[in-house]
């Protein structure tokens, strides 16, 4: 890496114009995702008494939401987001505020639960993957743009780490309904503000004008690899923490704070990725940043105390968003035009999905494996991500000395790449 007087700072990210306001408007929309999982969770145990009810439930909106995003990133790369976001966020407010209803007092049945479940989580507008999109027209230098995304990752973690805190503030005074209900009402007032940014407004005639068919080609396996590494590795860790805790006498305090940890280690992880202005291309960082997780998680099996697994987990974290930043680069650089947005759904689908899959195998790990070697596969699957996308991995030159070089070969490189996803 190299030191640059010029470098761009994250302030300089939100001094960019009509920046600051379409990023809030989609924390704001998306602070609903950081809610709604525990929210649905505690309303419809709630309602009818069953946590076994509550999991599947739950299972059937995470699933819709998740496998369904590809398809509806598509529909906004194709329509523009004022078209596409605003239809779903209502639909998606609308039914998220009919199970707030359904949940608000016992005796809902399950089976009814369920399936407004699942037609919300299939309108669940993907937000994220069109804020990162959208900061591709906002920030033309690359080097600026790193910083948009690392401060978009950032942004999110925290916001899945608060969401619950809200909730579990909100319960206190209210139905646990009412979390279900400021959830609808967060991604319906983000949305609105979000599609009524200057700048989507481009973003929603440059897409409706652009009919391109999008398929998976080469440059976006690569990130979607590391993405589905990545949630299979962290899946698995929230179970072998609370088994960690549990065998050692500690309470659920103690899991709390190794989660923050996680967490905190993610953070600042990103942000300082962020800051700095490397030599080596994304698709060269992307499995180094990868290997590194996934050696810090199988360190974590190891740890003979809690001071001492806290610390290889915030060495984990220190991976995480760093990891994830450079697979949305390499999916946003690999997009054919007119489909940012479902470049980056993909990896946002992998990620999610290599979450659920790890927790589920971190269920069987638990049960059958001692803890340590339970870490040591969480950290195996990161490893064999890194060592996948590795493979054949050509590092780019030298970076180029002026910034018109720069825009110059990356435009060539996807160029390159348009070229070998039209002919594979």
């Amino acid at each position: 890496m190299s030191a640059s007087s010029t470098r761009p700072s994250y302030a300089a990210v939100l001094r960019t114009p009509h920046a600051t306001r379409t990023f809030t408007a989609a924390l704001v929309g998306r602070l609903s995702y950081g809610m709604v999982s525990l929210a649905v969770l505690l309303a419809v145990s709630r309602a009818t008494g069953s946590y076994a009810a509550a999991g599947a439930v739950m299972a059937l909106f995470g699933a819709a939401s998740v496998f369904l995003s590809p398809l509806r990133a598509a529909l906004v790369d194709r329509h523009g987001p004022r078209r596409a976001l605003l239809p779903m966020a209502t639909l998606y407010a609308g039914l998220l505020g009919t199970l707030a209803a359904a949940t608000w007092r016992p005796g809902a049945p399950a089976a009814v639960l369920g399936a407004v479940a699942v037609a919300a989580g299939a309108c669940t507008p993907p937000l994220g993957p069109t804020m990162r999109a959208v900061w591709g027209e906002l920030v033309t230098d690359r080097r600026l743009l790193q910083r948009a995304y690392s401060l978009d990752g950032v942004a999110e973690e925290l916001l899945f780490v608060s969401g619950p805190l809200l909730v579990g503030v909100l319960v206190r005074f209210a139905p646990p309904a009412a979390g279900v209900a400021v959830s609808a009402l967060l991604v319906g007032i983000g949305t609105l503000a979000f599609v009524t940014s200057p700048v989507v407004k481009n973003v929603a005639v440059r897409a409706s004008r652009t009919r391109t068919r999008t398929r998976i080609g080469r440059g976006l396996v690569q990130p979607v690899v590391v993405a589905a590494g990545v949630g299979l590795s962290l899946g698995a860790v929230d179970l072998l923490v609370l088994a960690f805790a549990e065998q050692r006498g500690h309470g659920d305090d103690t899991v709390a704070w190794i989660f923050a940890a996680l967490s905190a280690g993610s953070a600042v992880g990103g942000l300082l990725y962020g800051a700095v202005e490397w030599r080596a291309g994304t698709r060269g960082r992307l499995p180094v940043l990868t290997a590194g997780l996934g050696l810090s998680l199988a360190a974590a099996g190891l740890a003979p105390g809690f001071a001492t697994l806290t610390g290889a987990v915030v060495c984990a974290g220190f991976f995480v968003a760093p990891a994830l930043t450079t697979a949305y680069l390499v999916a946003d650089e690999s997009a054919a035009p007119g489909a940012r947005v479902q470049a980056g759904a993909w990896v946002n689908t992998a990620v999610n999905a290599g979450i659920s899959t790890g927790a589920a195998a971190g269920g069987l790990l638990v049960g059958h494996l001692p803890v340590g070697a339970g870490f040591a596969l969480a950290g195996g699957a990161a490893l064999l991500a890194a060592a996948a996308v590795g493979v054949g991995t050509r590092y780019p030159r030298a970076r180029p000395q002026n910034q018109e070089q720069e825009q110059e070969q990356n435009q060539n490189q996807k160029h390159e790449q348009e070229h070998e996803s039209g002919t594979a």
